[in-house]
């Protein structure tokens, strides 16, 4: 690897370790063997390469996540089926990947300060609900966009509503089954009532 790899890793590995503000240039150089400065030469700024190396974490998880999630919907009985055994393969990344969904909750909070990184996770957002359609439902987002965009939003607002539940509380957070069950319980109920 070169120094703008090994610079990505390190800023990886300081963005799990000690989240966003916490994480300094030279945090950084220690965590990647490199000098500071690499990070200007190759980043532009230690902003540009923690937005840059934020980016790549969570693309990591969304990938290994798709790849854990492979199996095809003909393998299920039904819908329901499907959706409880993806939901269980992703609850079950959250206490290997609980640094990450703090790191989540941190960049969220610093979007109203600092517009570059509104800017640098905005266009990634719209590409990770493309991929979350995809691995979850098999949508393919080129063939049928609106319905991979469409499911992509609700499964990114489900995500991150389990993410909070489950760092607040893991004792109390919802299991697959009882998000299969409150889906079905939403379905069933599904037209409201007309009063009066």
């Amino acid at each position: 690897m070169g120094h703008r790899e090994d610079l990505l890793e390190g800023a990886k590995r300081c963005l799990l370790d000690k989240g966003y503000a916490r994480t300094t240039a030279r945090d950084i150089v220690a965590a990647s063997g490199t000098n500071l400065a690499s990070i200007g030469y190759h980043y532009g700024s230690k902003e540009a390469l923690l937005n840059q190396a934020f980016l790549a974490v969570t693309e990591e998880w969304g990938d290994a996540i798709g790849e854990s999630s492979g199996v095809e919907p003909s393998a299920y009985a039904d819908a329901f089926e499907r959706f409880e055994a993806v939901w269980g393969q992703v609850i079950g990344t959250y206490e290997t990947s609980r640094s990450l969904w703090k790191l989540q909750l941190e960049v969220i909070s610093r979007i109203d300060e600092d517009p570059e990184l509104r800017k640098a996770i905005a266009g990634p957002q719209q590409e990770g609900r493309k991929g979350l359609a995809e691995n979850f439902q098999r949508l393919d987002p080129e063939t049928d966009p609106e319905k991979a965009r469409t499911a992509g939003l609700v499964y990114q607002a489900l995500l991150a509503g389990v993410m909070m539940q489950w760092l607040v509380d893991p004792e109390t957070a919802p299991s697959a089954r009882d998000l299969t069950d409150g889906l079905r319980v939403i379905l069933e109920n599904g037209s409201p009532r007309e009063d009066g």
